[in-house]
């Protein structure tokens, strides 16, 4: 038998340059699966989640008006239980369908603290604060810049999300 011959169904190690294309592919998959898990949701949902946002200091604020201002205060919380209930369950739907489309479930842990620690002390405060100063000052304006500000604030982070995600595609 002759050495170095070639045997049908033996494995040959891989050339140089086929191990240099296995780790730049390899390189290249690990890249797109931390882009993918640092898209935090579907561009539906970050709709939705503005719409929400944008209309919670509004029904908010007329829940806690002194008299009745626009509707009954059980018409505002009526629209509040359902705005938030509807919001949870599309919550969990994009959630569900993001994990399956991508592998990898929603996530905000993979954001910059800076970014996410201010929006996360904020935005309560920005839904919660003016629908009390109305009450107090009974001008309706304090909840219109709130959900102004909500919405943009939405729009800002969805954009930060995206850009984050190309940045590490």
């Amino acid at each position: 038998m002759e050495t170095g011959a070639s045997f049908p169904g033996r494995y040959a190690p891989p050339t140089s340059d086929e191990a240099r294309a296995a780790l730049a592919e390899a390189a290249r998959i690990r890249a797109s699966v931390t882009a993918l898990s640092a898209t935090p949701w579907p561009a539906w949902f970050a709709t939705v989640t503005t719409a929400y946002v944008a209309a919670f200091p509004v029904v908010y604020g007329g829940l806690l008006a002194d008299q009745r201002w626009l509707l009954p205060e059980a018409a505002w919380g009526t629209a509040l239980l359902i705005i938030t209930a509807v919001y949870l369950v599309l919550s969990a739907v994009a959630a569900r369908s993001w994990r399956q489309h991508t592998g990898v479930a929603l996530r905000l842990d993979v954001l910059p603290a800076r970014a996410t620690v201010p929006v996360a002390i904020g935005l309560p405060a920005l839904l919660v604060a003016p629908g009390w100063v109305f009450r107090a000052t009974g001008q309706a304006g304090w909840l219109a810049a709130a959900s102004v500000a909500t919405a943009a604030l939405s729009v800002g982070f969805h954009i930060a999300f995206v850009r984050l995600h190309r940045k590490a595609s």
